[in-house]
């Protein structure tokens, strides 16, 4: 259970501001048709973070517990540092013709390669013992930070104090990097 409730905080509020979720906004003002946008963005993240939490389990198997735990703490507080800089999408992002959900999971999928939430998701899978609680907890803080941007859209951009909530979840990887080094991670 600490797993999922760890992996939903940490990527819901540090999607907050991310790129992904400014490509939210884009798709919902673009394309109009929220439910095929969220269910685009539900199984983009959904396998994006299951390739992403298997490759932190795996690497997990490749070290020692003493040398993970340095891994996974040093990069939760990279993850930190990250978070304080704000992300930009291109001003127009080329949206292709296939389809609403199509056309979402696709963009949604390739956006997310190489993002924060994305290598979160491998240091989560790599700290807990727990690949499905960290996939299912990754992919529900996604859902709960892009469903309302989909929902509300730029309205809610401009009501949200986007630098603060970078502090946020700046300072939750902090936290986590100092609880990791503290307590262990010991598989």
């Amino acid at each position: 259970m600490e797993a999922l409730l760890v992996s939903t905080s940490v990527v819901a509020l540090a999607e907050i501001g991310d790129k992904t979720q400014l490509l939210s906004f884009v798709l919902a003002a673009k394309l109009k048709r929220k439910y095929a946008i969220l269910s685009g963005i539900f199984f983009a993240t959904l396998a994006n973070h299951a390739l992403a939490g298997y490759v932190g389990a795996w690497l997990a198997t490749l070290v020692s517990p003493l040398i993970l735990k340095w891994i996974v703490a040093l990069s939760f507080l990279g993850f930190g540092v990250w978070a304080l800089k704000p992300d930009t999408l291109e001003s127009d992002p080329k949206l292709r013709r296939a389809g609403v959900f199509v056309t979402t999971l696709v963009a949604f999928f390739l956006v997310e390669m190489g993002d924060k939430t994305q290598l979160a998701t491998v240091a989560l899978a790599a700290r807990y013992d727990a690949l499905a609680a960290v996939v299912a907890g990754t992919t529900l803080g996604m859902v709960i930070a892009n469903a309302p941007a989909v929902w509300i859209g730029e309205a809610l951009a401009h009501r949200i104090n986007m630098k603060a909530m970078r502090w946020v979840a700046a300072a939750l990887f902090v936290a986590l990097g100092v609880l990791t080094l503290a307590v262990g991670g010991d598989r």
